[in-house]
């Protein structure tokens, strides 16, 4: 199912949420409508949060099945982002903003080429999978580039033939190219998704989100 939505009046909805398989963050003024069609659609449970004192929630954090990981945490110990018995890590890098900067699900990472070789491995450590160094369509932040699941990866449409090859192989899923919000290249910005549902910034247009049911839903 797919469902479009805004947060906070913003159409950038990755900006301001990130979603696993079974719980999403979203930001604490965050409108009581928008965690119900994350609940409904999504199928998870919601958890209202700051990361640095911020609502950009999703340009902060990153997740899988096996770990959490957010920007370097001035504000608290962390306790209100762990889930279960996931990994949790508050990563100090010069690379903050990890959830632009990593794309992940439980199969591999791919990581922004500038964190250190110690950053890289407690990524890996972090959400128990493979990591490497990318870009994807010639952009480093890879996390704003894509939007991954379980199920598929949406990539930017600025990639070639051969790299929707290698990312499928790699994260092992259908791998496909598109935009959202009438042609913003930054799908991972516009989109939030898992295996059971999709929801898409207020402007995707009716052709996006054909091709984004393709894929992900």
């Amino acid at each position: 199912m797919i469902k479009k939505i805004s947060i906070l009046r913003s159409n950038f909805i990755g900006v301001y949420s990130r979603v696993w398989e079974d719980i999403a963050f979203l930001p604490f003024n965050a409108e009581d409508f928008v965690e119900k069609d994350f609940e409904d659609i999504l199928k998870v449970e919601t958890r209202k949060i700051l990361i640095n004192n911020s609502p950009l929630i999703g340009t902060m954090m990153v997740l899988n099945s096996n770990g959490i990981i957010i920007g370097k945490n001035d504000f608290d110990d962390g306790s209100s982002m762990t889930v279960g018995d996931r990994n949790f890590l508050s990563l100090k890098d010069k690379m903050n903003a990890v959830g632009n900067d990593i794309l992940a699900n439980d199969h591999g990472a791919m990581v922004h080429k500038s964190f250190t070789a110690a950053a890289v491995k407690k990524i890996s450590d972090t959400l128990g999978v493979e990591v490497i160094k990318g870009t994807i369509g010639d952009i480093k932040t890879v996390g704003s580039a894509a939007v991954l699941t379980q199920k598929g990866l949406l990539t930017t449409p600025e990639v070639s033939d051969d790299e929707i090859e290698f990312l499928s192989n790699f994260f092992k899923v259908p791998a496909k190219s598109g935009t959202a919000n009438f042609g913003n290249l930054y799908v991972g910005s516009s989109i939030v998704a898992n295996s059971k549902g999709v929801l898409v910034g207020e402007d995707t247009t009716p052709i996006e989100i054909g091709r984004i049911d393709d894929i992900l839903a």
